[in-house]
């Protein structure tokens, strides 16, 4: 059957229509199918321990985020034997080693103790035994930089020397405070290395009095590493956080990060860490997955 030329005109309009629309819908399918979902070990009550990978198995949880260790043991995930036993539980239960974590700065301050800055320069090493392309600063407790001119200018100081180390092992260090945006972009101009990101904590950020969706624009997509989603002892979906708006402006901002996101002290206390966290996973994978 034969076309008129208006039925012709009509069909390519509705063609262009749906290449223009196809983008978008495009997008939000890449999108949601990006996101990998962890745990930090020590929110499973696992903290520098190799059971966190069981557990995360039992949960189903993709990946975790694992802490480098403590003063206790010598922060002992850069020791190879370590290193070797949490590969070997990595691949026996499926589970991977999604980032890494220093939370022993938050009780040794990178922004002043001089140890500081040879575990730094460790946790690269340690992320690239394991593969993985992010570690995690932690500053808050007493490396908390708020009001902190002198200790912001240290660690700016401090970054900026251990920067190209990792440029050339593919590795970020992301920065978690409860920083403002700016205050964060102040940071990482001045240390000039791509190497150095923020590793966002929307619950810390909203706590701190940020407008954690403004916040987002402010940054943009190749300013964040990767995503902490938490509540502070409330399942997601449970607190103040408006999650579903969080799905759609990361989506606005074009973001992709490292891919994972962490659920970290999403648990009421007393409650089981297996339901709390299978509720969480669930709850992420409706949004993200």
């Amino acid at each position: 059957m034969s076309l008129s030329r208006r039925q012709l005109l009509h069909s390519s309009a509705l063609l262009g229509v749906g290449y223009a629309l196809s983008p978008s819908l495009d997008f939000w399918v890449d999108f949601k199918r990006r996101f990998n979902i962890g745990a930090c070990d020590w929110s499973l009550g696992k903290s520098a321990n190799i059971e966190a990978f069981e557990l995360a198995k039992n949960i189903g949880l993709q990946g975790i985020q694992v802490n480098l260790g403590n003063l206790a043991n010598d922060l002992h995930l850069r020791k190879p034997e370590i290193q070797a036993q949490y590969l070997a539980a990595s691949k026996n239960t499926g589970v991977k080693i999604s980032s890494l974590a220093i939370s022993e700065l938050n009780n040794v301050p990178y922004k002043s103790d001089p140890r500081t800055e040879q575990w730094v320069s460790d946790s690269i090493d340690v992320a690239r035994a394991f593969g993985v392309k992010v570690v995690l600063l932690a500053f808050f407790v007493k490396n908390d930089l708020r009001n902190d001119p002198a200790g912001i200018a240290e660690v700016i100081q401090r970054l900026k020397k251990v920067a190209p180390k990792a440029e050339r092992a593919g590795v970020t260090l992301g920065i978690e405070s409860y920083l403002t945006a700016e205050e964060h972009l102040h940071i990482m101009r001045e240390v000039g290395s791509p190497a150095i990101k923020v590793f966002y904590d929307f619950r810390n950020a909203a706590d701190a009095g940020n407008d954690i969706y403004q916040e987002l624009k402010i940054l943009g997509k190749t300013n964040i590493c990767e995503l902490h989603m938490k509540e502070n002892r409330l399942l997601l979906g449970k607190g103040t956080i408006d999650w579903p708006r969080v799905a759609t402006a990361l989506r606005e901002i074009g973001y992709r990060g490292d891919h994972w996101m962490q659920i970290e002290w999403a648990k009421p206390d007393g409650d089981d860490v297996v339901t709390a966290y299978q509720h969480n996973l669930a709850f992420l994978k409706n949004l993200f997955q």
